[in-house]
């Protein structure tokens, strides 16, 4: 199942009708008047810039000069997220999937072992067209097949060796789920007993601080590596950061530049992820916590409207974002969303998706993200919104 409600993606095979109706879909969401979320594709180039521009003058960014083969204002990006995380070094990355080639590569140099123990739903497995194997020679494993994180019992039942434990946290395409504070310790814990290493890919680990009841130096401390991004949580423009013990970093700076990772400017997408440190960061644990309100309206409006099956996954949201699952066909709850927006304004729901050839038939699910423009809406406005929604479905 590939869901991604923040980007309506671009296919080479789209037809020319499904081309219009992408872009026809992204200018209505950009358009509208109340929404739960921002996109990272949302506005035009001029608008992004001129809001980049305007934060580095606030901030003083703007009088210094242009970065060359990272140094500069990626320098500080490095320093920021290594305090941030509580980790010696860090190393920015133009893609996460160039950060995490990088880190198991080196760990696997370390440990002798290529084998990696992930998640089949992890983002290597399901978005990255097999390159663990196809570029780094590296070969993956699965501790379980759950929709959740391995359990510890799982990781020292595995049948076949492993260097490198990865662990993504939150799972995305399970549903943003997390395991508990204890559940992850002793995963861990296991991992170490088997003498692997541990790497977080922490895309979003930014926001798991609300469920972990941890801050992020404790979290990423259990790791001997740790991977975030800036374009997701934080709104960068793009860009990731590698963290981890000074020598492996070195050695990542390496590789970086073999895997064609060093950019000589990238200061857009440095000051983009500054800007987001500064001002996204700090936000996150009231996104999650509204994120839990708007979750429960939801899942109250569907049940007094009489929805013969729908879920919201997970009922209590471990972060700013969940899956919430209807009974209808994906194209006839994409409309209907669209209508919504085309007509009062309120962006609600944006694209739904089947469930995917182990799915269920007959069941759609999108993704809901709260983000600073979602602070203003009540429990009573989502309800609103959703019946709203529902009244389209079945008018």
């Amino acid at each position: 199942m590939d869901i991604n409600a923040d980007v309506d993606p671009v296919d080479s095979e789209d037809s020319a009708d499904e081309q219009e109706l992408r872009l026809y879909r992204a200018k209505l969401w950009a358009g509208a008047e109340r929404r739960l979320w921002h996109t990272s594709v949302e506005g035009t180039v001029g608008e992004r810039l001129r809001e980049l521009v305007d934060w580095a003058e606030r901030e003083g960014h703007a009088d210094g000069p242009v970065d060359m083969y990272g140094d500069g204002l990626v320098e500080e990006v490095e320093r920021r997220v290594a305090e941030e995380l509580g980790l010696p070094a860090a190393v920015f990355f133009p893609t996460g999937t160039m950060a995490q080639q990088v880190a198991l590569r080196c760990w696997a140099g370390r440990t002798g072992n290529p084998v990696v123990a992930l998640h089949p739903l992890a983002h290597p497995e399901v978005h990255e067209g097999g390159a663990f194997g196809a570029v780094s020679g590296l070969r993956t494993v699965h501790p379980t097949d759950a929709p959740r994180l391995p359990t510890a019992e799982e990781v020292r039942d595995h049948p076949e060796p492993f260097g490198a434990l990865m662990l993504e946290l939150p799972l995305r395409e399970a549903g943003f789920v997390l395991p508990s504070w204890e559940e992850l310790t002793e995963v861990v814990e296991a991992a170490r007993e088997r003498d692997a290493v541990v790497h977080f890919d922490g895309a979003r680990l930014w926001e798991s601080t609300t469920a972990f009841g941890r801050g992020l130096p404790e979290i990423a401390g259990l790791a001997d590596s740790v991977y975030v991004s800036f374009y997701k949580s934080l709104g960068g423009l793009s860009g990731a950061a590698l963290a981890g013990p000074e020598d492996v970093m070195e050695e990542a700076r390496v590789w970086r530049h073999r895997y064609g990772g060093l950019v000589a400017q990238q200061y857009p997408a440095a000051l983009s992820a500054l800007r987001g440190l500064a001002v996204e960061l700090p936000l996150l644990p009231s996104y999650v916590r509204h994120a839990r309100v708007v979750a429960e309206a939801v899942r109250e409006e569907f049940a007094a409207a009489g929805v013969g099956w729908s879920r919201v996954h997970p009922e209590v949201p471990h972060t700013h974002q969940f899956q919430v699952w209807l009974p209808y066909d994906p194209d006839v709850l994409s409309t209907a969303a669209a209508e919504q927006t085309e007509a009062t304004g309120t962006a609600l729901f944006r694209r739904w998706f089947g469930p995917g050839a182990a799915g269920p038939p007959g069941v759609a699910v999108t993704e809901l993200t709260v983000t600073r423009p979602g602070l203003e809406w009540t429990a009573a406005d989502v309800r609103a919104a959703v019946r709203d929604f529902l009244s389209r479905i079945e008018g």
